[in-house]
């Protein structure tokens, strides 16, 4: 993940030191919460948690974790008052979640699907910043909190000084076979999402990503 550099010292330049050749997948989070919170909606949870500010708490799989700098942009634009708990990976986040440990998290669907559909988690929306075709029965939480907006995305980079050309015909490849029927089938079975980029799109989402997060983690004081 191109935020890493932002949390730690690395012996490289995510911009300087790659070619950027193509997006290739992007899958949102889901924000589920336990069934004990009286939250039906994203505007129900964000009065409620100002209705008690300090006592809710968002699951995070560690420091720096997408699911700590969701949660704390979710509370800088929300101006809700919650804490984000840290765990030694996702799993024991979840856990943490399941036994009501935690109130709320956002958090991938493959490691909450299965206790959404058994009752044990309630979804309240999905992290990006329109309706999803991955989740068409959840809207998006940027429709009750607008700028609100998160995808776990994967993408193809190749060393820095690759000839364009190589560029060109690695991009034009993978665009290619992202189109085909049987691979996207396969990849939204599995929740995520097929796109396709051009390596400028992709340098561009870079750029964003990493002055967006910057002030997350700045104004959050992760990694201090």
């Amino acid at each position: 993940m191109w935020i890493a550099p932002l949390m730690q010292k690395t012996s490289y330049d995510p911009v300087k030191s790659f070619a950027p050749v193509s997006l290739i997948l992007t899958s949102p989070h889901v924000l589920v919460v336990h069934p004990s919170v009286a939250a039906n909606t994203v505007k129900d949870l964000i009065a409620l948690a100002k209705s008690k500010p300090g006592e809710f708490n968002y699951a995070a799989a560690e420091p720096g974790s997408a699911n700590q700098l969701t949660g704390e942009l979710f509370k800088s634009i929300a101006g809700v008052n919650i804490v984000g708990i840290t765990y030694k990976g996702a799993g024991p986040a979840v856990i943490a979640l399941l036994g009501g440990q935690v109130q709320m998290m956002f958090t991938s669907p493959a490691s909450v699907a299965a206790h959404i559909a058994a009752g044990k988690l309630r979804a309240l929306g999905v992290s990006s910043a329109k309706p999803s075709a991955l989740f068409p029965e959840l809207p998006p939480v940027a429709a009750s909190l607008p700028g609100f907006e998160f995808a776990s995305t994967y993408a193809m980079f190749a060393p820095a000084r690759t000839p364009q050309a190589t560029v060109r015909l690695l991009k034009r490849e993978i665009v290619k076979v992202l189109g085909l029927p049987d691979v996207k089938e396969k990849f939204f079975a599995v929740r995520v999402e097929t796109v396709g980029t051009t390596p400028e799109e992709l340098a561009a989402t870079v750029r964003a990503d990493m002055i967006k997060w910057a002030k997350v983690i700045k104004d959050a004081h992760i990694g201090e």
